[in-house]
């Protein structure tokens, strides 16, 4: 067994955002480690509300080399784009 602590990626949302970013990566013993770890290295000055982590195994990602053929099947729905549909006149700009 690795003597090594798992490896946590942390995310953290900030006073005036509504969605979460990912900040850096951290190791801990378990995830209420990771928490308190996360928080006295990304928020030092106060800068967020909330605090994830994941631990990195947990995290399944797409390649960016596999970029076409997992996005390509979303170019031929013409339909999605906005510029498929005419705008009223009475709408103004938008």
């Amino acid at each position: 067994m690795s003597s090594e602590w798992p490896l946590w990626e942390v995310f953290i949302r900030g006073q005036h955002g509504l969605n979460h970013r990912h900040v850096g990566s951290l190791h801990a013993p378990d995830a209420e480690m990771a928490i308190r770890n996360a928080r006295d290295v990304y928020t030092r000055r106060n800068e967020g509300v909330s605090i994830w982590v994941v631990k990195s195994v947990d995290i399944t990602a797409s390649s960016p080399s596999e970029k076409g053929p997992l996005f390509e099947p979303s170019n031929s729905k013409v339909y999605r784009h906005p510029t498929f549909f005419d705008i009223p006149a009475e709408v103004g700009h938008m």
